[in-house]
């Protein structure tokens, strides 16, 4: 596939596209990639238009910090230009509340896809919304200067942009609640040791770390992983035997393929 440039370019978010590796980039890095609703969908629009030929997408923000959360615009009686304030939102049906941040949440989302590999490279501060965001994806890079900390629950609300299930899955009930509740940072050194990082870089090697996992990532054959992250991602829901089912069904899928018997 012919390499493309800015596939998209818009709301603070550019996506660009060289054959098998999509870059999502956050680009506001004057308000250090403050998050907003036309953010959201503009993620929500990358992911839509992904072409098929992706196999692994970076995800990266452009000056000091990777994001430091919801634009507290958001909360201010004007709201964003356009948009609703969240304070109005909240005067509102609680239904209609509901599909919004249904809404907002479709931009976390698509990281996970099977057909895709995510990774987060992530510098300096990742606070609340950019910490969530970090987390949709399914591996993290990160600079020695990075600051994840989530701050929603010290504003009396809770996260609730799909960061919660692959924190607890990653560091476990306790160690999130305790993140969550105190809104403490955490820093490069804690982030390894927990999982919450795959890899600690210097801070101006992190995007080539990210393009060097993006190569070994491609090495293995595209359904092969495909089929593998399907059984990891889906391992926690299932029972030991449930998770035995699954690799046999998956195998015998590969080995089909692999002989030309494929369905």
């Amino acid at each position: 596939m012919t390499s493309l440039d800015s596939v998209l370019d818009k709301d603070g978010v550019r996506l660009t596209v060289d054959d098998a590796v999509a870059t999502v980039t956050l680009t506001n890095s004057a308000k250090r990639n403050a998050q907003s609703p036309a953010l959201w969908r503009a993620l929500t629009e990358a992911g839509r238009l992904l072409p098929g030929s992706v196999r692994v997408v970076v995800l990266r923000g452009e000056g000091k910090s990777f994001s430091a959360g919801l634009d507290r615009q958001a909360f201010a009686p004007e709201g964003f230009d356009g948009e609703p304030s969240f304070l109005d939102m909240a005067r509102g049906p609680e239904a209609e509340l509901d599909a919004t941040i249904a809404a907002y949440q479709e931009a976390f989302t698509w990281w996970r896809r099977n057909d895709i590999v995510s990774i987060a490279a992530v510098q300096g501060h990742a606070i609340g919304a950019g910490f969530q965001l970090a987390l949709a994806c399914d591996l993290r890079i990160v600079a020695e200067d990075v600051q994840f900390a989530m701050r929603e629950t010290s504003l009396g609300l809770v996260p609730d942009l799909t960061g919660t299930h692959p924190l607890v899955n990653l560091v476990g009930y306790a160690r999130a609640l305790e993140i969550c509740a105190t809104g403490r940072f955490v820093h490069a050194e804690e982030a390894e040791r927990t999982g919450l990082a795959n890899l600690v870089v210097p801070a101006d090697q992190l995007d080539a770390a990210g393009l060097d996992l993006a190569a070994a990532l491609l090495a293995a054959p595209r359904d092969a992983v495909v089929e593998t992250k399907a059984l990891l991602s889906g391992a926690l829901s299932r029972t030991y035997e449930e998770q035995r089912t699954a690799e046999r069904a998956a195998q015998g899928r590969r080995l089909r393929d692999l002989a030309g018997l494929a369905d």
